[in-house]
């Protein structure tokens, strides 16, 4: 830490009270996975379904933080892990706030999400990896991004100039490379219950 001369304030109205206001548990679920897998439009579809129950939530997309939060970053290693660092300990606040995350992010070092479990902590982390071979992500490529990084347009690209390194033992494994949506919300909320973040 950089800054100096700080004091942690402790409030008075804790996580505790806060999920007591919201009935139910705060957590944060990291959906990681190849570019084209499906970790937003799997992140949203849940945080729909959760909407509908009365959850509060939110999600943080990888394109959309860079859009703000992390726009002075590039993509470099370095880069994607001050990127990850940054939303480790945005979630963290939401934790606190009693809130249910959700991030969609290739983040694609394991030692990176190691590091974000460590700031969030080893109860409220929650690592869903999305697997799918990069042939279907190929095939989707609805950004063009795995055309462009084949022809050498994109220096840094996850799966083709740049490893991605597959969880070793992620909470959750959601095949969306052959599984339905539908299926694999699912599964998750299956697991939130299982877990008694959802109370009702």
């Amino acid at each position: 830490m950089k800054s100096s001369n700080t004091v942690y304030h402790n409030a008075t109205v804790t996580r505790e009270r806060r999920e007591g206001l919201n009935k139910h548990k705060g957590a944060v679920l990291w959906f990681t996975g190849l570019s084209g897998a499906g970790k937003s439009t799997l992140a949203h579809t849940v945080e729909e379904q959760l909407h509908q129950r009365g959850i509060r939530t939110y999600v943080f997309d990888g394109d959309n933080v860079r859009h703000g939060l992390c726009g002075d970053l590039g993509f470099s290693l370095d880069d994607r892990s001050e990127n990850l660092r940054r939303i480790g300990e945005m979630t963290r606040l939401f934790l606190d706030a009693g809130m249910v995350s959700l991030t969609a992010f290739i983040s694609p070092m394991r030692e990176d999400r190691e590091r974000i479990r460590g700031i969030v902590g080893e109860q409220d982390f929650i690592e869903i990896f999305c697997q799918c071979d990069i042939s279907i992500c190929e095939q989707r490529d609805v950004k063009g991004l795995y055309k462009r990084a084949r022809a050498g347009e994109i220096a840094d690209f996850t799966g083709i100039s740049s490893p991605y390194e597959a969880p070793e033992n992620p909470q959750l494994i959601v095949n969306t490379g052959s599984d339905s949506l539908e299926d694999c919300a699912a599964q998750v909320i299956g697991l939130l219950q299982q877990r008694g973040i959802l109370l009702s």
